[in-house]
């Protein structure tokens, strides 16, 4: 059974970004040795029912889940449900697992397929604007420059479509094809709410950040 009331915390272990920049190369070579160790061991455990390494792959990847759910799900309660789901599916699946790529990539697949399932069901997407009825704005990477609970307050002000596309082209790395294919729009459905998703947070940055000045 998998734990349902933890605080949940991202362990700093996760983010090699974290490292000190002084670690020594041999030290972060070694670490990433035994922490791909662990995880096969744990990947193994859980492929046999094993509920230790069941609880285990929760305490160490329900953190990143969460912050995924969260960045497509405005409700935290409606989050964690998800989250939940996706790991049931995932301990469901893992015996499909072939070792090919990264397991953490293969669960995020997952986790996001819950969340669009979620927003599918809740028949909130709103995704109905063409490419031909916006205003085309430049590219600004500004994405880099804000901490996670930065992003994910500005995506809880964000439509439903909006939040939606940006997720899956800006973070989780979809072509616009390939989104349209998942939440069966256009792909100039899918391009002209990135547009506006984009246009929308530069807004909300400027107005965040003129009421700091002004303070």
């Amino acid at each position: 059974m998998l734990p349902t009331n933890q605080v949940i915390r991202k362990p700093p272990y996760l983010d090699r970004k974290k490292w000190p920049a002084n670690t020594p190369k041999q030290y972060r070579l070694s670490s990433i040795l035994v922490m791909a160790m662990v995880e096969e061991h744990i990947i193994q455990g859980c492929k046999r029912g094993d509920r230790a390494a069941q609880n285990e792959l929760y305490k160490r990847y329900a953190p990143l889940m969460l912050s995924i759910c969260r960045r497509y799900l405005r409700q935290v309660d409606i989050a964690e449900d998800v989250m939940i789901h996706g790991f049931y599916k995932i301990l469901s699946k893992v015996t499909s697992f072939d070792q090919q790529g990264s397991f953490e990539g293969w669960m995020k697949r997952i986790m996001v397929n819950e969340c669009l399932m979620e927003i599918r069901k809740a028949k909130s997407q709103h995704l109905t604007v063409e490419l031909d009825n916006t205003v085309h704005h430049p590219k600004v990477d500004f994405v880099d420059h804000l901490v996670y609970e930065e992003l994910v307050i500005l995506l809880d002000e964000l439509p439903t479509g909006y939040r939606t596309v940006f997720n899956l082209y800006v973070i989780e790395g979809y072509k616009h094809r390939e989104i349209a294919e998942m939440l069966g729009i256009s792909v100039n459905t899918s391009k002209s709410q990135l547009i506006l998703a984009r246009k929308k947070l530069q807004t909300l940055i400027k107005k965040k950040s003129e009421l700091r000045n002004s303070a």
